[in-house]
């Protein structure tokens, strides 16, 4: 019997009153589905006399095709189950990751286009399908009696973002290179850069480091025509100096062509060669303790404006790095800071750089392989009208003509410019700009905000629109009188019933005024002077001169910016 007569057969009996149930069908809406998760257990070898065959397929609502897809199988006490593909030439790769909080736990199989089967002791079991961020998840309560089940999941697309010329990347990735096919069309995941080159330990050259892969080719690794795969990408996260725990923190090399043999600090050759072989350098975290020295020096292309610290399960890093500045008031508990406040850090030191003419471009890292966090669970698209290439894609990432998400979907013009563009004001006396777009999801948006110059000057209502089931669209109108240099961005929020905070965050676009340039806030660079200045106390007899002489330098360069604050 085939699978999809031997589905209807299974259809078929419950419907004449099987002991084979399925429990009334549970479909999640809210673009990323959180099984029941608490303290677990993983699967356990049982006895293959008490072991009933569970099988599924999962395909496409609308095309009626099988499709990859992301699988949680959990059961009661909380065991987890980790499916196969029935094909021969399938794939399965199973993901095991929890953090130290019992709620923060990923446990599921990235599955190919195949059928997929697991034995299973009988009980009751959720099993959750999710297919990256432009379908409807499903989830579904199932009990096993003593015969086989076959499941089928037909899943939703609430928007197709090919058709609208929109190209997804992970640039933060530390999942092996042998699972990446796998996982990127799992999560229909067009770009990513593992970073194969990894080290952890000041001085140290990435080759000999313990955490690098074995040597790859800077060459393309195509899994289809648009799912591509970069190889050559380094991590500079430094831990220890001197063989002694001394945090400095993390940046990336991405694209680059040559294998690095330079250890850091001090860090300008890693940039200065990175940049000479068409490399991006990209801002970890923005709180680590060097990480606002970084900005000029490296001069920075890429800020994690969704990063890795952002998952699908419960948000875990209540205390990180550096604490933020007075100024901010950010959102806490008695834990530390909220996923709110977390974010809202984020958002606010990208602010305070752009504020001082630091022109960096937002991007998306999820660190999945070492976090619990599915691949691309934040994500950066890229626009590229011309249709999809790598090349395309690196140079549109690098001009900033982009959007990075959690969950909605964001499309916005400034006078009919992209998110990167450079406005050049030569006439006197203020000038009008439009923002026109809107904002898509498969969850109503609780608030659109325009950003102007770090500071939120419109709160637009969304209008939620319907525009097919669980798919909504609110239009973006709204005009600005600006008179001096400045930039603009437009942020969105999902209103969710779990309150998770799920957001889409756009590309500034700049408009350069003669004669009047763009003036941080006082309190933004003195922010900056301070964490620059306290780093300098706290390394002062730890690092090399070079390193330290780096330090000096940004602070130069953030007192000189100073000078202009408002």
């Amino acid at each position: 019997m085939n699978f999809r007569k031997g589905f209807l057969a299974v259809m078929l009996v419950e419907l004449l009153g099987s002991r084979i149930s399925l429990l009334p069908l549970m479909i999640k809406h809210d673009c990323q589905a959180s099984s029941r998760i608490g303290a677990f257990t993983l699967q356990r070898s049982n006895d293959e006399s008490n072991s009933i065959l569970l099988r599924g397929e999962v395909i496409d609502a609308e095309t009626g095709r099988l499709v990859a897809s992301r699988v949680y199988i959990q059961g009661e006490n909380d065991q987890w189950f980790f499916p196969k593909s029935e094909a021969a030439t399938g794939s399965a790769v199973p993901y095991r990751k929890r953090s130290d909080r019992p709620n923060s736990v990923e446990m599921y199989t990235t599955l190919s286009s195949h059928p997929f089967a697991v034995s299973v002791p009988p009980g009751r079991y959720e099993i959750t399908v999710e297919r990256g961020k432009e379908y409807l998840p499903q989830s579904r309560q199932v009990t096993v009696d003593s015969k086989p089940v076959n499941l089928q999941f037909k899943l939703e697309r609430w928007i197709k973002m090919e058709a609208l010329g929109w190209y997804s990347g992970d640039t933060h990735v530390h999942r092996p290179l042998e699972e990446l096919p796998n996982v990127m069309l799992a999560e229909d995941l067009n770009v990513t850069f593992p970073l194969l080159y990894w080290v952890t330990e000041a001085f140290t050259s990435p080759r000999t480091s313990q955490r690098s892969s074995s040597e790859v080719e800077p060459k393309l690794i195509s899994v289809d025509a648009k799912h591509i795969i970069y190889p050559r990408n380094t991590e500079y996260e430094i831990f220890t100096v001197g063989q002694k725990s001394h945090t400095l923190g993390a940046f990336f090399a991405l694209n680059h062509k040559t294998a690095f043999d330079m250890g850091v600090p001090p860090v300008r050759p890693i940039a200065r060669r990175a940049h000479q072989e068409g490399g991006l350098i990209e801002l970890d975290k923005h709180n680590w303790p060097w990480s606002m020295m970084l900005v000029p020096i490296l001069k920075a292309d890429l800020y994690e404006l969704a990063n890795n610290h952002m998952w699908r399960t419960e948000f875990a890093y209540r205390e990180f790095g550096e604490k933020e500045p007075d100024y901010l008031k950010l959102e806490r508990d008695k834990q530390g800071w909220t996923e709110r406040g977390w974010i809202d850090y984020g958002f606010s030191n990208y602010y305070a750089l752009l504020d001082c003419g630091f022109r960096l471009r937002p991007t998306a890292g999820t660190a999945s392989g070492v976090h619990p966090v599915p691949l691309g669970f934040g994500r950066v698209y890229v626009h590229l009208p011309g249709g999809f290439s790598y090349e395309a894609w690196v140079r549109g990432l690098n001009q900033g003509r982009s959007f990075v998400t959690t969950g909605p979907m964001l499309f916005v013009r400034v006078d009919d410019q992209e998110p990167g563009h450079v406005f050049k004001q030569s006439q006197a006396g203020p000038q009008d700009y439009h923002v026109r777009g809107s904002a898509m999801s498969c969850q109503p948006l609780q608030r659109i905000e325009i950003i102007v110059n770090g500071e939120v000057v419109r709160k637009v209502k969304p209008e939620n629109k319907p525009t097919k089931p669980n798919a909504y669209e609110s239009p973006i109108e709204e005009t600005f009188r600006i008179d001096s240099s400045s930039w603009i961005a437009v942020r969105c929020f999902e209103d969710r019933p779990d309150k998770r905070v799920r957001f889409a965050h756009t590309g500034p676009v700049y408009i350069d005024v003669a004669g009047k340039p763009l003036r941080p806030q006082r309190a933004e660079v003195e922010f900056l002077i301070k964490r620059v200045e306290d780093q300098i106390k706290r390394n002062a007899e730890v690092l090399p001169s070079p390193a330290m002489e780096e330090y000096r330098e940004a602070l130069a360069i953030y007192q000189e910016i100073a000078k202009t604050a408002r």
